[in-house]
């Protein structure tokens, strides 16, 4: 009876020696977790509470989904809304101020497609998160990214309405555009002119979206770059040209551009940079100006 008893008592020890040697490891949970658009495993273990945006789509988006009270610093291009103003600027997409970056103390920095792996490797050196979330060439594509910055935010109720908006709104438009039977009109991005050539918008770009999506037919539909031949833009002959607004003048003024048509009749309208020059969500406002200017 007592080597019985002992049996059982060696047995327990060794149970109890054998747990203390193999813990159960604890469980961390991760807050996000997402394959970024540089094909990168990015984990946050907390939600970030202070965070940088270098790209200013996705400062925009921040703000459209109610998360702005979570920037403490922004590239300087990034400038609407009007409230960017008052946040602390940390340089270019190509100058970046790391000593001011790091001075914030952010969880994470937001970078779109305009920083360099250098920068990336710079900022992540210094022991802090970073998160590309590319502008997409597509228009669908601002959906995603606006899920996804709710998601990082903590927004995610106001991102996924905003989202599907963003679609329906699409949708809606290109209902619209298959009912129309008129021929459409072919529209001309300025994107650079003079001395250094000129430049427009390509086949695979974000504005050759925006100008189809207005029921337009994009002069630079054919191109796989940006750059387009004088000799190929008389020939097109264009029935809009679109401009930004701080070159308009300069443009209409210039030879050999005041022997287009558009510019002799007038039909060369100013737009604001950002709502074409960039993906975001004032893209909408490019595309309403374009379907108002070809009635």
């Amino acid at each position: 009876m007592r080597k019985l008893f002992f049996i059982v008592l060696l047995a327990a020890f060794a149970s109890l020696l054998s747990g203390c040697h193999k813990p159960t490891p604890k469980q961390e949970e991760t807050f996000f977790e997402w394959v970024d658009s540089y094909n990168r495993h990015i984990e946050l273990a907390k939600a970030p509470q202070r965070i940088v945006s270098i790209s200013p789509a996705i400062t925009e988006v921040m703000y459209l989904v109610g998360a702005q009270s979570k920037l403490v610093g922004i590239s300087d291009f990034c400038t609407y809304p009007a409230q960017t103003k008052e946040i602390t600027k940390i340089g270019g997409m190509h100058n970046i101020n790391f000593e001011a970056l790091l001075a914030l103390h952010p969880d994470v920095v937001l970078i779109g497609s305009m920083i360099s792996q250098k920068d990336v490797d710079a900022i992540e050196k210094m022991g802090i998160p970073v998160v590309c979330i590319v502008e997409e060439k597509s228009l669908e594509g601002m959906a995603e990214m606006m899920q996804v910055i709710g998601n990082i935010t903590q927004c995610e109720e106001k991102a996924a309405s905003e989202a599907d908006k963003w679609m329906r709104e699409i949708e809606d438009i290109r209902d619209e555009n298959a009912k129309d039977t008129t021929t459409k009109k072919k529209v001309y991005y300025v994107v650079g002119f003079g001395e250094a050539g000129d430049f427009t918008a390509p086949k695979d770009s974000h504005i050759n979206e925006i100008i189809e999506l207005a029921g337009c037919t994009n002069v630079g539909k054919s191109l796989s770059s940006w750059n387009i031949s004088r000799e190929f833009l008389f020939q097109a002959e264009p029935d809009i040209i679109l401009i930004r607004k701080e070159d308009k003048d300069a443009f209409c003024s210039q030879y050999p551009y005041t022997l287009l048509t558009a510019v002799k009749e007038g039909r060369v309208y100013p737009i604001e940079s950002g709502w074409i020059d960039i993906i975001s969500p004032r893209n909408m406002k490019a595309v309403e100006m374009i379907r108002k200017i070809k009635q």
